[in-house]
């Protein structure tokens, strides 16, 4: 034991040699203004390895936030700042070009110091103790090796203050966009006119939609056992998305929820008054432009009414990771008025308008979470700088509330905005921003609850929800999900509001397992079933399959084989039907139970029975023994092996109507289906005299699979198991890990 000792006590003194090397290359003063914000923060780990931070002013908490996120997860961190900067290249190599190219189309870093320069005190403050928290970190823990981001400025914070999954700049097609900008051999020298004309014609691809599927459900006083409202926070992202944690400050900052990685501010979450929910939007509020291309003295313009104008340019230069070294590659963006040029169709130009208002997104995110009333909360949405995301309110004062994003320009109602419109025709311009009491909105319908799944809100309140004939097209261009039907089957059973809320009954409606999706189109299979001849071989071969699911309840379970027979049923059916159905804006379920022929139905069963005994020996397998979770390493792209250790999972994809969602998929060299995209953090809150909350997180807090909080909220997280929030410091009292300073 004593050599053992003394290896360790040589260890730390080497590692606090180093630590103090990295912290020399700071300078004196850097030094001690870090000290002097670390002294003045504390961070509390709970028993679930959870933060809680409590700094003298907002900016202290800000320091002390971003350094136990970094703790956690400082490679979730660095990454998503590489994908704001455009700065992927540098870690990833060449192939990450056109998507730094995109994001730098948009986000100049010199506009961003400007930016940064004229912001408000308060905001500069939290940047600045922002930037501090993530070098002190590094200074504190050499062991910790940035891939390319060895030390952060206060500026950066702008770069990435869109805390949804994806934001609106992910409508640029990157191969679109590589084939316009590939030939810039010659862009790169300045020659924008001398090519133009032989690049191909590069249609938009049809892009499958992405799986998400966000709830947010708010239940007014009216309507719940102890007169509160409640609020259900259920966002669905890829797994480790976001940190869960608490930062307040002796300043009234006092915020619990879900934080994307890197950023200062809780996303997702509520504070003593308020909770807010954001589900992704239908809404319109990103537009293409086709420019036509004039060439005169040697100079490419477009032309606009009777008029035309030169593109303006910009040299942007990507750096990426070489075999040896870095090497790079240099750009000429093109730009008209509508915005960057991102591709071609025929011989006209496309240019694309989206937000881009960096700064004001930045306040708005993070003075939502001080609001403490409804009054207050409205106005941090006049600075209109959310737009792709619908927001679920309540508050302690007994209001629900619904918005339908905040930046929806205003638009000629003659033009189709869903496709490119003529961007020679000003009339097609945006005229404006809708104002904040214009916007799609509810407050405390009678009914008593409001809710969006990533559906249209047209349904959102029963009787009271929004009329589509009220507002422009542009306003929403979604439709009816199977979720949209199970809510309003949960809030208002036989379309009689339910007046007897608890909390744990929200907890149960989240975790409902019933599927409108497989209620509305396995009929139409049972009926093919029925009408096929007597002398049809399918009708002996599928005698069994047909037999369970006539008897099936529609709803998951991990023991339930009909559960495994109709997601392969239906996964085999959506290869052909999702599209088509997409384009046609209807339902998939209502496609399949009117469009799909019935020998389509049939053969779909075939073939999911045949893979379930081709994967798993037998049709009759329960959907346990395929839908699995598991978390082996911290990989930003998974590793999942049939050899490795699982837990089943019995709710689905949110696609099917299950409220809560894990999407799994086989991976190489797997049969069973592993789960990276769902339920991510999941929050039932009461607004009472003292709020109160339980919540679980997937998987666990730490992104360190050595950390006994890399997986310790697996089994709960799979099971529906919502934990106390430990909101208030005389809840945190025996449940406390851990109390420290940063750097301690």
């Amino acid at each position: 034991m004593g050599k053992l000792r003394k290896a360790l006590s040589v260890a730390i003194a080497m590692l606090g040699y180093v630590c103090m090397a990295a912290a020399q290359r700071a300078t004196a003063t850097d030094q001690a203004r870090w000290k002097d914000e670390a002294a003045r923060v504390t961070i509390v780990r709970d028993d679930w390895g959870i933060a809680h931070i409590h700094g003298k002013t907002d900016a202290d908490a800000v320091f002390a936030m971003i350094y136990a996120q970094c703790e956690d997860d400082f490679n979730r961190v660095e990454t998503n700042y590489l994908t704001a900067l455009g700065r992927r290249a540098e870690a990833e190599g060449e192939a990450a070009v056109w998507q730094d190219l995109r994001q730098r189309l948009f986000l100049d870093p010199e506009e961003l110091q400007r930016d940064y320069a004229s912001s408000p005190a308060w905001l500069k403050k939290l940047m600045d103790a922002w930037a501090d928290g993530i070098n002190y970190y590094l200074a504190r823990h050499p062991e910790t090796k940035p891939k390319v981001l060895t030390h952060f400025e206060p500026w950066m914070a702008l770069s990435f203050t869109e805390g949804s999954i994806g934001g609106d700049i992910e409508e640029v097609n990157l191969k679109r966009l590589q084939a316009f900008y590939n030939t810039q051999g010659t862009h790169a020298t300045g020659d924008a006119a001398s090519n133009w004309e032989s690049r191909p014609h590069v249609a938009q691809a049809w892009m499958e939609p992405k799986p998400s599927s966000s709830n947010g459900i708010a239940i007014a006083p009216s309507n719940t056992a102890n007169h509160h409202a409640l609020l259900l926070i259920n966002p669905h992202t890829w797994f480790f998305f976001r940190s869960e944690l608490q930062v307040s400050s002796d300043e009234g900052l006092n915020a619990y929820g879900a934080v994307t990685w890197g950023q200062f501010f809780v996303y997702q979450g509520f504070n003593e008054r308020v909770g807010w929910m954001h589900t992704s939007s239908g809404v319109d509020a990103v537009d293409e432009y086709l420019e036509t291309v004039v060439r005169e003295n040697g100079k490419l313009l477009y032309r606009y009414g009777s008029k035309t104008k030169p593109f303006t340019s910009r040299q942007i230069t990507i750096r990426y990771k070489a075999q040896q070294g870095t090497e790079s590659r240099s750009f000429t963006a093109m730009y008209s008025l509508h915005g960057p040029v991102i591709g071609q169709e025929g011989d006209r130009f496309v240019t694309i308008q989206l937000m881009n208002t960096p700064l004001a997104a930045l306040e708005q995110s993070y003075l939502r979470t001080k609001a403490r009333n409804y009054a207050e909360y409205k106005k941090t949405m006049e600075l209109r700088a959310n737009s792709s995301n619908n927001t679920v309110y309540a508050d302690a004062d007994g209001n629900i509330a619904y918005w339908q994003g905040d930046f929806i320009p205003k638009r000629d109602p003659r033009f189709d905005y869903t496709k490119p419109v003529d961007g020679s025709d000003p009339a097609t311009n945006w005229q404006g921003l809708t104002t904040v009491d214009d916007l799609p909105h509810l407050l405390n319908p009678k009914v008593g609850y409001l809710f969006n799944v990533n559906d249209s809100p047209w349904n959102g309140a029963g009787a009271d929800s929004l009329h589509k004939a009220d507002f422009p097209a542009y306003v929403e261009q979604g439709i009816e999900t199977p979720r949209g039907v199970h809510a309003m089957m949960m809030l208002a059973p036989g379309g009689k509001p339910r007046r007897d809320f608890t909390p744990e009954t929200l907890r149960q409606t989240a975790y409902d397992s019933y599927m409108p999706w497989f209620a509305r189109a396995v009929p139409t299979l049972l009926k093919a079933f029925d009408e096929l001849p007597a002398g049809d071989p399918r009708k002996q071969a599928l005698a069994e399959q047909v037999k369970l699911l006539r008897a099936w309840d529609d709803r998951w379970g991990v023991d339930s084989v009909e559960t495994s027979l109709a997601i392969f049923w239906g996964t085999e059916l959506l290869k052909t039907a999702a599209r088509p159905a997409r384009e046609a804006k209807i339902p998939t379920e209502e496609w399949v139970a009117t469009r799909v022929a019935p020998d389509d139905l049939l053969k779909a069963l075939v073939n999911a029975s045949d893979q379930l005994t081709s994967d798993f020996g037998t049709w009759r397998t329960p959907w346990g023994q395929v839908n699995r979770f598991q978390r082996l390493t911290d990989d930003l792209a998974p590793q999942f092996t049939d050899a490795g250790a699982s837990i089943p999972v019995p709710f689905v994809p949110g696609m099917w109507g299950s409220f809560a969602a894990f999407v799994g998929r086989k991976y190489p060299g797997t049969k069973r289906w592993y789960g990276n995209y769902g339920n991510s953090f999941v929050a039932v809150v009461e607004f009472g005299d003292r709020v109160t909350a339980r919540a679980v997180t997937a998987g666990g807090e730490s992104g360190n699979s050595q950390s006994p909080n890399f997986d310790d909220e697996a089994l709960r997280y799979t099971s529906g198991d919502l934990g106390e929030v430990y909101f208030y410091p005389d809840q945190l009292k025996g449940h406390t890990h851990r109390t420290y300073h940063p750097g301690e």
